[in-house]
């Protein structure tokens, strides 16, 4: 039942000691407040990684030579790896049923780039057609590299917006134009989209034809796969390990490389480095509910001692209350009332205010893996109950100590 004269009574307190109400109230905001933005960045972390991670498709796994560190079966260290054709064949006939994308890539170096008279200064790499699907490319105009133009050795090519925006300025299209490469002309079949600047920097062209025109014999310098999605993260990345293991086992064997040697063949997993930087940023968000309850918690001492100073206070106006007739949870509930008012009115000032910094701040907050800091608002809600609870608790003990007070004990204080 709403009782005024009890509302006016805490009024009347606060008032008397604005500045006491006001420290006790800051050390609540300020914990709400560190808890909430604490959790934000916990969360933008988290989707900063995750972004970062689908740029390029969540399950890929990618190959590439190294330099052997050991000797091995009569051979020197020091050997360099180079992946061939063939490896690329029997791995992918091997793990046929594991494999959902694939591709061998080969980077085309000492090459003279030319439109019209005009030098491009752009990577070459020719790769397969299911490229697309592993690097994530989103096709801006025209079509990427198909089946076709692989089996037959075709002069096209894809570029990246960038390259668009920098070199073809005075044509509608860049589709249907040709560049020089060393020589041989390639028509532009597609302009391709990517997440970041640099890597629209590119020019692709089939593999066959770069290995066909440039010498590249049956050399290649990388190899990616995709794996077949799966619902269950955990499984997925156990999928991810075992096929990144069988792989480089079977490379290993093929190219004469001790079983340990870990610097000859590289094999690097998404999902496996996906789990590590997500296993980091749980840590972390750990971490800043510790620190952001360890805070809540300093803020609730704080109420509770500000309450023990008002119990002493108001000792002997307790005695006279306890005199007239008033029970013991009358006095408990007068305390306690206070003590929940400040905690909740203080709780819910510091959960606005940083909801709101998160809310205005968060979307234009650009840092490495670090994107959009937001917080679930029932969770930021929650917290500020079980803080309400925390300040009721211990607003108690203090109220329970003044009901505890004998009448005659409570009239003689001064």
């Amino acid at each position: 039942m709403f009782d005024i004269e009890r509302w006016q009574e805490i009024f009347d307190t606060i008032r008397k000691n604005k500045l006491r109400t006001f420290l006790t109230g800051l050390s609540v905001a300020s914990g709400i407040f560190m808890l909430v933005i604490l959790l934000g960045f916990g969360q933008g972390m988290q989707n900063g990684i995750a972004h970062e991670f689908e740029q390029d498709a969540t399950t890929i796994v990618e190959v590439w030579p190294g330099i052997t560190s050991k000797g091995y079966r009569g051979l020197n260290p020091g050997r360099r790896i180079q992946l061939r054709n063939e490896n690329y064949e029997t791995a992918t006939a091997l793990y046929a049923d594991k494999i959902e994308y694939k591709s061998p890539l080969i980077f085309v170096r000492n090459v003279s780039v030319n439109y019209g008279k005009e030098a491009l200064v752009y990577g070459v790499r020719g790769v397969s057609y299911d490229y697309q699907f592993i690097d994530n490319q989103k096709m801006h105009e025209g079509r990427f590299l198909n089946y076709q133009d692989e089996v037959s050795t075709g002069k096209v090519a894809i570029i990246g917006k960038k390259i668009k925006q920098d070199v073809f300025k005075e044509v509608n299209t860049p589709v249907g134009e040709f560049i020089n490469i060393s020589g041989v002309l390639f028509k532009i079949v597609g302009v391709f989209d990517e997440n970041e600047e640099r890597e629209e920097e590119r020019i692709y062209i089939p593999i066959t034809t770069a290995q066909k025109v440039f010498n590249g014999a049956n050399n290649i310098d990388n190899i990616s796969y995709t794996l077949p999605p799966v619902e269950n993260f955990d499984q997925a990345v156990v999928q991810a390990i075992a096929f990144k293991d069988n792989l480089r086992t079977y490379l290993q064997q093929v190219h004469t490389v001790a079983p340990d040697d870990t610097s000859a063949i590289q094999v690097w997993s998404a999902l496996e480095e996906a789990k590590r930087y997500f296993s980091l940023v749980g840590n972390i968000k750990f971490f800043f509910w510790f620190v952001g309850i360890c805070t809540i918690i300093a803020g609730v001492v704080g109420v509770s001692n500000i309450m023990l100073i008002v119990v002493k206070e108001r000792t002997r106006e307790i005695g006279i209350r306890k005199a007239l007739g008033a029970k013991p949870w009358s006095i408990v509930g007068m305390i306690l009332h206070e003590a929940i008012f400040i905690t909740t009115i203080f709780g819910f000032t510091g959960l606005i205010f940083s909801m709101g910094l998160l809310e205005l701040v968060g979307p234009n907050i650009e840092v490495d893996y670090v994107l959009n800091p937001s917080v679930n608002f029932n969770v930021a809600l929650t917290t500020v109950f079980v803080l309400i609870l925390a300040g009721a608790i211990a607003g108690f003990f203090p109220a329970w100590r003044a009901a505890s007070v004998h009448t005659i004990t409570a009239l003689r204080d001064e």
